[in-house]
């Protein structure tokens, strides 16, 4: 099963959205802003290095513990340094997968892939296996409907 479907960005437009700057509650309602004047660019606000980054559409539920859903797009950042329990999309004999990354027993050698899934194994990493950090998952965009 393909988990991920990767795709680069077009960074090369700039798009402004209308953007609530005093925030939206998610307790009790407030008195609503009588009108909105500052834009949003979900490039500037998503995209910290844009050369280096690609979006992705999740297939798959390995990672439903994580909050991210099949469905839902991810926002992969190639520049940032893979570190302990972040969540990357790994390059492995021929395959993408988006895992947590696990580090704890790698000066025994030994590195790991485990999923945001009770029902799915982890994937420990040898030598003998092709292997890659391709990328971190920097974003999640949420899909509710």
């Amino acid at each position: 099963m393909k988990e991920l479907e990767i795709y680069s960005g077009d960074f090369s437009r700039h798009i402004s959205l209308p953007f609530a700057d005093i925030g939206v509650r998610a307790g009790f309602p407030s008195p609503a802003q009588d009108y909105i004047d500052k834009g949003l660019d979900f490039n500037r606000e998503l995209i910290e290095h844009p050369a280096a980054t690609f979006y992705a559409r999740v297939r798959g539920n390995s990672m439903i513990e994580a909050g991210i859903d099949e469905g839902d797009i991810v926002v992969i950042d190639r520049a940032l340094e893979p570190r302990q329990n972040d969540i990357v999309v790994a390059f492995i004999n021929g395959d993408f997968t988006m895992k947590y990354l696990d580090l704890t027993e790698k000066e025994a050698g030994r590195i790991w892939l485990r999923p945001g899934n009770k029902d799915f194994r982890a994937f420990m990493i040898t030598p003998d296996d092709q292997f890659t950090v391709w990328g971190v998952v920097a974003k999640v965009i949420k899909n509710f409907r």
